[in-house]
């Protein structure tokens, strides 16, 4: 054929970090704290849920549900968030269950972004948000985190990462529709403050933007930090969609069980391009994580809460890589929150060299060369960074710690290994 099969809103987006790095880690013997995906299983009392929604007497729970979510869900979501929120929340107006976060992001780009619409992204950024503005035919306008000097003698943090207020301020224009938010943030960890959640909502209402908050490693926060919801500050209810995720929430990745909540002038468009795309979500896994969230409701802020106890887990491993990665010479950003920290590798430039006339990354580079030589896999940062700001970043490299204490202890075998190597030499 002469003319070009594929439509002109997929050029440009082909390319996928995970795609390659999956399949180059499946390639080689490995330990892989690359994906962002546990390596042990869900608690008892989620499986035990699944295992009673498959194998019992409800047979229609093996047949389609509410096509925006099945009854059970949407009401204990109202119900638990509600609260959060300080909304009195609508099970069918508030609350749309979608197949995972994912195409949670996917409905709010294609319902919401037209063309010539801008949107703007906080750098580093989850790698999906770039393609999928560009696929609504929206334009993304990228604004940094920057890193601070940490203090003497101590590790930077997430939190010495920031934005500028006056940089942050213009990127808002008359296009601008809408403004993505991700805290706490993957993959650097950082909790945004109420500071800084305020300057940002008091951006969008100012400038009438909406705001997409991705907030999927909500109950992941370490070292008493606190997650603040965007959609619960002064004028933020009525523009903000909240997006979030059991896959993150209860460590089943594999189930694809998201949720929006929001007022339902944007919920409605949302509704519809879920009705004329997916449709439905799986109705089992819906009923299971219904009955997760009415226990950690009845056990909310209490000891027994799986909330609590994940975080309090996540740290202990956090703590784990960050001392194995010190020690293997490497330079650990601590974050305050998820299950994924940047490690700075520019002392590994003697080992492996920059190419400077190479198209591809250091960071990239770097990485493959760590999975083929050393056998430990992670993700380059310049994967979450727009174009022209790749190069600026690519000495950083994402690890994920959300895995059974063998993993991480074969991840510090590596680095203590290559450690005496390089001291060898």
């Amino acid at each position: 054929m002469s003319r070009l099969v594929q439509a002109r809103r997929l050029e440009g987006v082909d390319k996928n970090v995970w795609v390659e790095f999956v399949k180059l880690a499946a390639t080689y013997p490995t330990v892989n704290l690359g994906q962002g995906f546990p390596d042990f299983p869900p608690p008892d009392f989620v499986k035990e849920a699944f295992m009673k929604a498959v194998g019992g007497e409800n047979i229609m729970l093996h047949q389609y549900t509410r096509a925006f979510g099945h009854p059970a869900l949407v009401t204990i979501l109202a119900r638990f968030f509600g609260k959060l929120l300080g909304q009195e929340l609508d099970p069918l107006t508030n609350v749309l269950v979608t197949v995972g976060a994912y195409e949670a992001l996917f409905c709010c780009f294609q319902a919401l972004v037209d063309e010539g619409d801008e949107v703007i992204i906080i750098e580093p950024f989850f790698d999906c948000y770039q393609p999928m503005v560009k696929m609504a035919g929206g334009t993304p306008v990228f604004v940094q985190l920057r890193p601070k000097a940490a203090e003497a003698g101590k590790l930077m943090s997430s939190g010495d990462w920031q934005l500028d207020p006056a940089e942050l301020a213009s990127r808002f224009t008359e296009r601008t529709k809408a403004i993505v938010l991700n805290s706490p943030n993957n993959p650097l960890g950082k909790v945004f403050t109420r500071e800084e959640m305020e300057l940002i909502a008091d951006l969008c209402v100012k400038h009438d933007v909406l705001c997409f908050s991705d907030e999927v490693y909500e109950w992941v926060v370490y070292d008493g930090k606190e997650h603040i919801r965007i959609a619960s500050l002064p004028g933020m209810w009525d523009r903000t969609i909240t997006i979030g995720s059991a896959g993150k929430t209860f460590s089943t990745t594999g189930w694809k069980v998201g949720w929006t909540l929001g007022p339902d002038r944007l919920l409605k468009h949302l509704r519809t391009v879920h009705q004329n795309s997916v449709y439905h979500c799986p109705t089992a896994a819906q009923e299971a994580v219904a009955q997760a969230f009415q226990r950690e409701l009845d056990n909310y802020g209490k000891q027994d809460s799986y909330f609590v106890q994940l975080a309090q887990e996540l740290q202990q491993k956090r703590d784990w890589l960050v001392r194995s990665l010190v020690a293997g010479g490497m330079k650990p950003i601590v974050p305050e929150g998820t299950y994924f920290l940047m490690a700075d590798v520019s002392e590994f430039k003697s080992e492996v060299p920059d190419l400077l006339d190479s198209d591809e990354p250091y960071d990239s580079r770097f990485i493959k060369w760590m999975i083929i030589n050393k056998g430990l896999v992670a993700i380059p940062v310049s994967a979450f960074y727009s174009t022209p700001h790749k190069r600026n970043f690519d000495h950083f490299i994402r690890f994920c710690f959300v895995k059974e204490e063998a993993t991480l202890k074969a991840a510090e075998d590596i680095l203590q290994q290559w450690s005496m190597e390089k001291t060898d030499q």
